[in-house]
């Protein structure tokens, strides 16, 4: 069957997102890969040196993406909740195909030396939105790991779109002081 796309490095990441999201990066071999695509072992091995540069050409968007948003947000984290989580929610939904890979395989982000990273940003966006406060930064992870997780366990275009608003809502929630029951 002829290819119809002609840039195969493209089509190599895109089929190597699919298989890694869906199975897990050990359990994807690369001749698994070039069997899908119809090409040989190497010439995937002309565009990626290894499996790990591959998964790196994977990651890499969504680490840029972070960096983008971070700009974006640091100055309104405080004055304009909603819509950092909301920039956020769709950060992590655009890249829900990393994610799930990455929950699928946890020892690939220890592999790659971003577990101090991820972290990291994880924690300088509860700070960014709540404070240092220790109480605070519990509202913080619950309502962005409630986001993260509602964009894994809802995948597709439509099922987003269905729970954005709620996911949200709910974030905020989280994000709310209450008196103490």
């Amino acid at each position: 069957m002829p290819r119809l796309n002609t840039d195969t490095r493209e089509e190599v990441k895109t089929v190597a997102l699919r298989l890694f999201s869906t199975r897990g990066f050990e359990q994807t071999s690369l001749r698994e890969i070039a069997e899908e695509l119809g090409i040989t072992k190497a010439a995937l091995y002309y565009h990626f040196a290894s499996k790990h540069d591959l998964l790196s050409a994977l990651i890499t968007p969504l680490v840029e993406d972070l960096q983008a948003f971070f700009a974006g947000a640091e100055a309104r984290a405080r004055t304009d909740q909603r819509g950092v989580l909301e920039d956020y929610f769709d950060m992590c939904a655009r890249h829900r195909q990393v994610f799930a890979g990455l929950l699928r395989d946890v020892q690939v982000l220890s592999e790659l030396d971003l577990v101090a990273t991820m972290i990291h940003w994880r924690s300088r966006l509860d700070a960014m939105l709540v404070g240092d406060d220790p109480v605070d930064r519990v509202r913080a992870v619950v309502a962005l790991g409630g986001l993260q997780d509602c964009v894994i366990l809802f995948p597709g275009d439509a099922a987003t779109a269905a729970i954005r608003t709620h996911a949200i809502d709910a974030a905020l929630r989280a994000l709310t002081p209450h008196p103490s029951v």
